[in-house]
């Protein structure tokens, strides 16, 4: 009798073993896109600040936001400058923003390649979003400070 519970805690310590030599890595990847559709061509001059989530928004000499900046690029060299911004605006009752965000997820078992997933979900909302979204064509800084 001792001599197979023996065996048997070899064998299970066999299994864990071999378990835990096997890696396995994942690498998840998100990329979100927002895009200001039917808006009116604007030109608006003021100071680049940090929003919510890392988003950017454009705030006047007070202080107060006067639109959420929507681009894809980093705007951080710009962050407490000022700024002229040209590009879509929508105010408050006729927005149309597209938001786009894409999950992928790759992956290695025991160094064997895994099928690469991809997931896209698309929202559109229209109507009165709360405040006005300033899509970014262009941005051009007028000078290095906003006071």
């Amino acid at each position: 009798m001792m001599k197979l519970i023996g065996v048997v805690f070899a064998v299970v310590g066999f299994c864990a073993l071999t378990v835990a030599a096997q890696e396995i890595k994942t690498t998840t990847k998100e990329k979100t896109k927002i895009e200001v559709k039917d808006g009116k061509d604007v030109k608006a001059i003021g100071c680049v600040e940090r929003g919510v989530e890392g988003r950017y928004v454009l705030t006047n000499d007070g202080g107060k936001l006067r639109y959420m900046l929507v681009t894809d690029d980093n705007l951080t060299k710009y962050v407490g400058r000022l700024v002229e911004v040209k590009g879509l605006a929508t105010d408050r009752g006729d927005a149309k923003v597209k938001i786009e965000q894409e999950t992928g997820t790759t992956g290695t078992v025991a160094g064997e390649k895994r099928d690469e997933s991809k997931t896209t979900t698309t929202t559109k909302i229209e109507g009165d979003l709360g405040m006005p979204y300033l899509g970014v064509r262009s941005i051009k800084r007028l000078a290095n400070s906003c006071r």
